[in-house]
């Protein structure tokens, strides 16, 4: 085989939304030179917001020219800062998108190098020979308790701060300089770049099970997309992955070529990313649900590390049997815009792929069929966002107004337990015990005066006057009239700080009773 030959790259990428999140904030990206994985933060404006700016970002870097793997290094470096003063600016011009970002991981084949820059604590792993090697280390809090011996990887899984990433790109006082590594490419390699709502669930045995076992790219990501959702992610799930080959002639170079593939947030809006890179742009294919796949690798995979005996046999599900769906006949493609000028082209600039009734496909947009698909898709869009948008409207109502039956039942719960607690503190200048907590809501004060005492708060110390007036808790009313019995009445004798009668009112003597006060002169 010569080595003078190039490696070629083939990727796929497949996101999803998950079971539990409204919106998908991960953003994939995957072409014959570049993938792209990026799981925004920020709420549900902010999160998908940044992680499409990354992508959009990074996207030239699929068509840039070069073949010294530290240029390239320095162009994704630059690029991913780009990226940062775009989303910095954005949500400055955009005060609800303030406090979104994205993590990042982007992998370049050049030549027979891998530049992969990371940032965050989304995930690049590399199979090669059968063993599986993480390519990044976590940006994240739980990294760092590992890493400074506090906590094990194995504590970290379950750890309440776990989801807490101390480096991201975005609008924080963070460095947005990445990562940047270099290795050598070899025939075989095998990459998976992943968000943490893959591997947040997937032990990598299990993860490694499936990138050596399952050889079609795209069903790979299918599946370990799908074992994670079965598996228990809360989380969006997106996964992209990557092969290298070498090819043995000539002619395969100039045949090997894909179109790239757009996942997550940024397929929302494909149309940009072509017009970046000057080509057509595709979007990624939807998780497909096995009823066979995902739950069997799920159980038999997501165990095996955990087991000492044979795994039981799954095999992937067979998708080539059965009637081809809508989704498999259709695939969404953004042309470059200045290749359709001049062209009556849909709307949206978004060119079906259309299976004939000759079983010929089609992606002409002056072929009536690929017009009729375009339009009927168009349309179904519409219904769906006019669904959507009504949908949103009651559940935004019902929301509200559980809202303020919680805040008009737990202020009730609040102010009742409030009255079962008694505090020390200052009143008309001398020391009184107070029913409730030193606080108030909304101005409302939470607390009245149940005793006053003939102690002055003027004649003691500073010391005791600061407690005063910050309140001195108690658990009970002879709890208090105890504990100014035996330290702030001694304290005042100490310093001549009462008249007459040094001691509290008498137990039980309510605060509005004349007699239960004696003024000092």
């Amino acid at each position: 085989m010569s080595s003078s030959l190039p490696l070629i790259l083939t990727s796929t990428t497949v996101s999803d939304i998950g079971y539990v999140r409204h919106d998908n904030q991960d953003s994939s990206f995957a072409g014959e030179h570049l993938i792209t994985v990026c799981d925004g933060m920020g709420g549900h404006a902010g999160g998908d917001t940044a992680s499409t700016i990354a992508i959009r970002s990074l996207a030239h870097i699929e068509v840039a020219s070069g073949s010294d793997p530290d240029d390239m290094a320095r162009v994704l470096q630059t690029s991913i800062i780009a990226a940062h003063d775009a989303i910095v600016g954005k949500a400055s011009r955009e005060r609800k998108l303030s406090g979104m970002g994205t993590t990042v991981e982007a992998l370049r084949l050049v030549g027979n190098y891998w530049v992969l820059a990371h940032m965050g604590d989304s995930r690049a792993y590399l199979l090669r020979g059968g063993e599986l090697i993480r390519g990044t280390k976590d940006h994240s809090y739980v990294q760092h308790l590992i890493d400074t011996g506090r906590i094990t990887p194995e504590q970290a899984k379950g750890h309440p701060q776990r989801n807490v990433v101390m480096r991201v790109l975005g609008d924080f006082d963070i460095d947005p300089h990445p990562d940047i590594s270099i290795r050598t490419a070899l025939p075989g390699d095998r990459w998976l770049l992943c968000s943490d709502g893959l591997f947040g669930v997937l032990e990598d045995s299990t993860i490694r099970e499936a990138l050596s076992t399952i050889e079609d790219a795209n069903q790979c990501a299918q599946d370990l997309v799908s074992m994670a959702l079965r598996a228990g992610s809360t989380d969006n799930v997106t996964a992209a992955i990557a092969d290298v080959t070498v090819v043995s002639s000539e002619k395969d170079v100039s045949s090997a070529h894909q179109i790239p593939l757009v996942g997550g947030a940024a397929s929302k809006e494909p149309q940009p990313l072509a017009d970046i890179i000057d080509r057509p742009v595709a979007i990624a294919p939807a998780l497909k649900e096995s009823p066979e796949s995902p739950a069997s690798r799920a159980a038999a995979l997501t165990h095996s590390s955990k087991s000492s005996g044979s795994r039981s046999e799954s095999t992937s599900a067979d998708n080539s049997g059965g009637p081809r769906t809508d989704s498999d006949s259709i695939r969404q493609i953004a042309m470059p815009q200045r290749t359709l000028d001049g062209n009556a082209v849909p709307e949206t600039s978004e060119i079906p792929i259309v299976q004939k009734a000759n079983g010929s496909f089609s992606d002409d947009p002056h072929d009536p069929a690929v017009v009729k698909a375009a339009r009927d898709q168009s349309q179904s869009a519409q219904q769906r966002t006019h669904r959507r948008s009504a949908m949103r409207r009651v559940l935004t109502f019902f929301t509200i107004l559980v809202v303020l039956a919680g805040i008009a039942f737990g202020g009730l719960r609040a102010y009742q337990w409030s009255q079962t607690r008694y505090y020390i503190g200052e009143s008309d200048g001398v020391v009184a015990i107070y029913r409730g907590v030193p606080t108030n809501i909304f101005g409302i004060s939470l607390s009245h005066v149940e005793e006053k005492t003939n102690i002055r708060v003027s004649r003691l110390s500073p010391v005791w006057q600061q407690q005063l007036r910050q309140g001195i808790v108690t658990d009970s009313l002879g709890a208090a009239r105890q504990h100014i019995h035996a330290n702030i009445q001694n304290a005042a004798s100490e310093t001549g700080g009462t008249g007459t009668d040094t001691g509290t009112a008498s137990p039980g003597t309510a605060s509005d009773t004349p007699s239960s006060t004696a003024e000092a002169n």
